[in-house]
């Protein structure tokens, strides 16, 4: 190979770099308002009520709720297709699920109960307790974070899942509640609010909202609203920066890139 073809294909290398950079799912630096554009929309199981969702090693991890449908399951992202499942008891109603180290924690909705997994095969674990409802979980690298609908944040020892600390979730002072699945993403807790199309960005040191994710319109206007629930999963890639969502009984889950939004007046 000559130097100068080499001169050339290094010098078109360049070129093509600088015009076509690789746009960030999350930018480095985010307005208080944002909102989306779809980059893929994937299969997802309707029958799913999802209640926790996570990405790991090219597979999607979800929680799925509903007493007598409650399961853990590992599902394939291009076809939303069920490579692994264990079903719960009847009598539980799952909710959140986070990945520590090699294994995967369940949360139930009032049973009061935490389950864990193997995250190879799926076989349980242990078992833990905990006060009050359990609705999302993720971790910081450090701690479990768990919220049970309302306005609080807990950091949960992964331990022994004892409680160290707690934050209020604030808005310019106002406590936000209803606050339902997490992602830790980039140093910030991505919160679901249940019953709406907004996701939270929150400082987990100081439970203060950084801002806000408008998801209006994601779900396709031919999907027949009474055969879905609320907008409710947020998955994140690190390696590829891509950041997934769906909802509970949602046909579709979807990569998004995030945008700016004006600010409201």
């Amino acid at each position: 190979m000559t130097v100068s073809f080499l001169v050339i294909l290094a010098t078109f290398q360049l070129f093509s770099r600088q015009n076509n950079p690789v746009i960030s799912s999350i930018p480095l630096e985010m307005d208080y308002q944002a909102g989306y554009e779809v980059i893929h929309q994937y299969p997802h199981d309707p029958q799913a009520f999802t209640q926790g969702l996570l990405y790991h090693d090219g597979y999607l991890y979800e929680s799925t709720g509903l007493r007598g449908h409650s399961s853990l399951r590992k599902v394939e992202l291009e076809t939303g297709i069920v490579l692994q499942e264990f079903a719960l008891e009847p009598t539980f109603f799952a909710e959140g699920l986070t990945l520590w180290q090699e294994e995967l924690i369940q949360l139930t909705w009032q049973d009061h109960t935490g389950f864990v997994y193997d995250l190879s095969n799926f076989s349980l674990l242990d078992t833990f307790s905990y006060t009050g409802e359990g609705w999302g979980l993720t971790n910081d690298g450090t701690n479990l974070v768990m919220s049970d609908g309302t306005s609080i944040l807990y950091f949960l020892n992964p331990e022994d899942f004892l409680v160290t600390r707690s934050v209020n979730v604030t808005d310019q002072g106002v406590a936000i509640e209803r606050i339902n699945e997490l992602e830790f993403i980039r140093g910030e807790v991505f919160a679901n609010i249940w019953q709406t199309n907004n996701i939270a960005r929150i400082d987990p040191a100081t439970g203060v909202i950084s801002g806000w994710i408008n998801l209006e319109g994601l779900l396709p206007g031919n999907v027949p609203r009474n055969s879905v629930d609320v907008l409710n999963g947020i998955a994140y890639d690190p390696h590829a920066d891509r950041l997934f969502v769906t909802g509970k009984l949602w046909p579709y889950l979807f990569e998004i890139r995030l945008v700016s939004l004006p600010a409201y007046p």
